[in-house]
């Protein structure tokens, strides 16, 4: 007859190997099943990368959302997140641009559609950087009370739509402001090299622009000072000019039929009286015009013919 102490032994014995087998067991089982899901997520990887090789739209939209996804957390560590949210709710104010210069036209509202393909088809530009152009002139627009109709046909008339267009005096970019006279508004945009950034350059241009029309206390006026003629009683016709653009496209805006080859009707815009000559001023006093004059009478002679000569190669 067995001893107790060899039977509890023997219980123990038997006990250590029946959990060591059923260890060994589950543990081979469970190596077993991380190979199957290591085979299927390997089977699955490479499906996915065969079936990306043949979806190029699938593979870029995928590139382009990761490519935005890193460049935001780049400005979240740089601290830009915050200047450009500012500068998407003030078009105008400090802060930098939208880092695209381009749109999706699907995106724009009616209005906005029939202005953006009549300027490409009369202008032979791309639809894309037009579509953000009259996008951001409707936005611009709203915020500081100038209509966006003559925002574009500003641009129309000083370069049409080369963002890269300098006159013989020194004026740059779609809406031709005079970078020198006004570095102080590319200052929040990164600098004067912003002047050839196109929504820089109209944002600045805006408010270049209602700059001059609240001086001259109309439009008319604000256009002969935008142009540089505040100091002349001709502008070359660069108001009537402007104006008539605009006519043409608030009709596209509203959906009328307008060819983009129409030739527009430029109406007789009376001169804007101008005052007393005063002495010659720095060109920080003028800086609400788009180009800098001495109001001398003794230069005015010598800078018409530059002036004119401004309107004629810029339009």
């Amino acid at each position: 007859m067995l001893q107790p102490q060899t039977v509890v032994r023997n219980a123990l014995t038997t006990g250590r190997e029946s959990v060591k087998v059923f260890l060994t067991d589950v543990g081979h089982g469970l190596l077993d099943v991380s190979h199957s899901m290591l085979a299927m997520v390997g089977l699955a990887v490479v499906a996915g990368a065969l079936f990306m090789s043949s979806q190029d739209e699938l593979r870029d939209s995928l590139e382009a959302r990761a490519w935005g996804w890193l460049e935001a957390r780049h400005l979240a560590r740089s601290g830009g997140e915050d200047l450009a949210a500012a500068a998407e709710s003030e078009p105008t104010s400090a802060g930098p641009v939208n880092i695209s210069s381009t749109a999706d036209p699907a995106d724009l509202t009616r209005a906005q559609a029939n202005v953006a393909r009549w300027i490409v088809r009369r202008y032979h530009v791309a639809p894309e950087p037009v579509a953000r152009l009259v996008q951001e002139s409707w936005t611009v627009g709203q915020r500081t009370g100038i209509e966006p109709t003559l925002i574009l046909a500003v641009m129309a008339i000083e370069s049409s739509f080369n963002p890269i267009a300098q006159s013989p005096v020194g004026a740059q970019g779609l809406m031709q402001v005079m970078t020198k006279v006004h570095s102080d508004k590319y200052e929040s945009y990164g600098g004067h090299l912003a002047a050839f950034d196109p929504v820089s350059n109209l944002r600045v241009g805006v408010l270049v622009l209602k700059e001059c029309i609240a001086k001259a206390g109309g439009l008319s006026g604000g256009l002969h000072y935008y142009v540089g003629a505040g100091a002349l009683e001709d502008d070359g016709g660069y108001a009537a000019k402007v104006m008539a653009e605009q006519d043409l496209l608030k009709r596209v805006a509203a959906g009328q039929n307008v060819a983009p080859t129409v030739v527009p009707i430029v109406a007789n815009v009376a001169p804007v009286p101008t005052a007393t000559p005063a002495p010659a001023v720095a060109p920080a006093a003028a800086a609400s015009e788009s180009t800098a004059h001495a109001t001398a009478p003794e230069q005015q002679d010598a800078q018409a013919k530059p002036e004119r000569e401004r309107v004629a190669l810029a339009h």
